[in-house]
């Protein structure tokens, strides 16, 4: 008689910000969990998506689709109608299903922890506790809903992340995100020895904060380095409790599980900002009634815009993002759709001839939305800019007094993200690869689908690894 064969399994950790410089090469020794990982498997260097921020690479990563068809940029996006209300890229804001959709409609059971824009819950088949802009415990923030009276138990106090991180005292800060993670690990152990599962996934929030805030401590290039500072070592002991962690879940899952660790991004050294809006100001693109006051900082939703004169805007972060005036789109757009391609092009060449503090140039990189997603949905950014190779942030506050600025205006950070993620399989049946190039962020998704026998859909991105 023929024996079944066990289902196949994989448990899948994501690292947000984990960066192949840092866990390839400098804390390698200190991580053997990963090294053995490496051995056995095919691992390397995982391209992000473009803007390599969170919210946007987690869902390209899960749903095989670049931000352009899944009409998501970053953590808020533009409410239609106005030049400035926002609302949080939520589960909602989705257009397509991610892999953990597809594989519980093709029956398979999926465990789903901690990963972006999985709050407000959406049915699944499996259990899920929901990820970062979560409110909080009290919200309906896990499926089934009677999970979280079971989360209650294990965790009264259970954090879904750190929110305004920046702001926080270090040391109070560093023992929070450790504790976050060590709850984090701790209901998700549960988890994977008490539900069904043919697909599990965690998501790790803390370490991109913890890069944020002590990269400086870590990096001797960083303007602000101390090389016998208190914190230097903060950074490599949180990958190594992280590699800790991995070994406990490689044992639960046991021999027979396929195990893949990815990043949605990578960080880097941040040496400063560019103030986006005070340079459109100057430049003549951006309108205002009045001057920025020159005693304090001011948010453009602080201030008088002169929209109907305002030819070009941009909200701040990791990426600039700016936006045309386009008349029919904007309440008050001055610009016409027959000339946005001139002014695109004209407003890209500016951009990349902005200096640094010392009349450096600044390899800056501006990406066009339709030329680099396959389909734009929603209100997508004109422009996407990458300052200094992404050394440089955007900073969207005005009353710096000049282009530049090295201090960030949302608090103290050291490090922007970077375009190299990573990823790690260890494959339960044979050895993997070594080392390969070329992977990109979208080729888990389908990676996923494969190993466990479902179908890729019509449109799906990227190639299995």
């Amino acid at each position: 008689m023929r024996l079944l064969r066990r289902r196949r399994r994989l448990l899948l950790v994501g690292l947000d910000g984990a960066g192949p410089q840092l866990a390839f090469e400098s804390f390698a020794n200190d991580l053997p969990t990963l090294g053995a990982l490496r051995r056995d498997g095919t691992w390397g260097e995982l391209r992000s998506c473009i803007p390599c921020i969170t919210v946007p690479a987690w869902s390209s990563m899960f749903s095989g689709r670049d931000p352009g068809e899944q009409g998501v940029y970053g953590f808020r996006q533009r409410a239609g109608g106005s030049y400035q209300k926002q609302r949080l890229a939520d589960s909602r804001s989705l257009r397509h299903p991610r892999a953990h959709d597809l594989l519980g409609a093709a029956g398979r059971d999926c465990l789903v922890m901690g990963l972006p824009q999985t709050w407000p819950v959406q049915p699944l088949r499996g259990h899920l506790v929901s990820g970062p802009l979560t409110p909080g415990l009290d919200s309906a923030c896990t499926w089934p809903a009677v999970l979280r009276q079971e989360l209650q138990q294990l965790a009264p106090d259970f954090r879904f992340d750190v929110q305004d991180f920046r702001a926080w005292d270090r040391e109070r800060l560093l023992r929070s995100l450790v504790d976050m993670a060590e709850q984090q690990h701790r209901v998700f152990c549960h988890l994977l020895r008490t539900k069904r599962w043919d697909f599990a996934l965690q998501v790790h929030m803390g370490l991109d904060r913890v890069q944020h805030v002590f990269w400086s401590d870590h990096d001797p290039q960083h303007r602000n380095h101390a090389p016998d500072g208190r914190w230097r070592h903060a950074l490599r002991d949180f990958y190594i409790m992280l590699d800790d962690m991995l070994g406990d879940l490689m044992e639960l899952a046991g021999d027979d599980c396929d195990l893949l660790v990815v990043s949605d991004h990578g960080a880097k050294r941040m040496d400063g900002g560019i103030c986006v809006n005070e340079w459109l100001w100057r430049e003549g693109w951006l309108r205002l009634k009045g001057n920025p006051p020159g005693d304090r900082l001011s948010r453009l939703t602080d201030l008088e815009v002169d929209w109907a004169n305002t030819r070009a805007w941009a909200e701040g972060g990791y990426c600039g993002r700016i936006w045309l005036n386009v008349a029919g789109r904007e309440p008050q757009g001055c610009v016409s759709v027959a000339e946005a391609p001139a002014l695109q092009d004209e407003l890209a060449a500016e951009l990349r001839a902005i200096r640094g503090p010392g009349g450096q140039s600044l390899p800056t990189q501006v990406y066009r939305p339709g030329e680099i997603y396959r389909e734009v949905q929603g209100l997508a950014p004109n422009l996407l800019v990458y300052f200094g190779d992404l050394h440089w942030r955007a900073i969207g506050t005005l009353g710096h007094g000049r282009d530049w600025s090295l201090e960030n205006d949302s608090g103290p950070d050291g490090a922007n993200h970077a375009m190299e993620g990573l990823f790690v399989l260890r494959e339960a049946r044979g050895r993997g690869q070594g080392k390969v190039q070329g992977r990109q962020l979208m080729d888990i998704a389908p990676t996923i689908l494969k190993r466990l026998g479902v179908p890729r859909p019509p449109g799906m991105q990227g190639r299995a690894i």
